[in-house]
């Protein structure tokens, strides 16, 4: 698994960027309408969807734990989607999308964090992102009538901060490969003593 995720380094740092693009665009346009905050969720939602089944498919037949990045990434093309097919929510029910997406996403994040504490030192920060997303989701559902003007600075927060943290965990895992696999291809060996 371990392999999978360093060769796919690049994947987790473009999901990443992904969600700190849009935790910035929702903080330098607070004033847009829910339509827009819509289509730049499902937009995200959809990408962070698509990133989650590539990783997946990279590891399906080696690993036996693939399925969770594919559930993840199907849940995030199905709220992309489902956003996209009905633009026109309320605040109140893209409040509770929102909440869910991040919940679930947390808990598969903490899942696959455990599933890795053997392989990989960091595994903290898997830990970390998912009970980020968990306490966002929990956050959201708990007060949905925040206004769509602080729901726009809590979207943007929590994205901000997902996004460093993926980052951080993508170039911790591109690393370990660089120092598993020099240049040269071949596996990085100790001198023996």
């Amino acid at each position: 698994m371990l392999d999978v995720l360093t060769r796919n380094w690049w994947a987790m740092a473009l999901r990443g960027l992904a969600a700190i693009i849009f935790g910035i665009l929702a903080f330098l346009w607070p004033g847009i309408t829910l339509l827009a905050l819509t289509i730049l969720f499902g937009a995200y939602a959809m990408v962070d969807g698509v990133f989650a089944i590539i990783a997946a498919a990279q590891r399906a037949g080696r690993e036996e734990r693939w399925w969770m990045l594919l559930a993840e990434g199907i849940v995030g093309i199905a709220v992309g989607t489902f956003t996209f097919l009905w633009p026109g929510l309320t605040a109140f029910g893209l409040v509770y999308v929102i909440a869910a997406w991040a919940i679930v996403t947390g808990v598969l994040e903490i899942v696959t964090a455990i599933r890795l504490r053997r392989e990989i030192e960091g595994e903290w920060l898997m830990v970390l992102l998912g009970i980020l997303s968990i306490v966002f989701g929990l956050l959201i559902a708990i007060f949905p009538m925040l206004g769509a003007l602080s729901l726009v600075w809590a979207i943007g927060a929590f994205a901000i901060a997902f996004g460093v943290f993926m980052l951080i965990l993508a170039f911790q895992l591109r690393s370990i490969r660089q120092q598993r696999y020099p240049i040269g291809g071949a596996p990085h060996m100790e001198p023996s003593r």
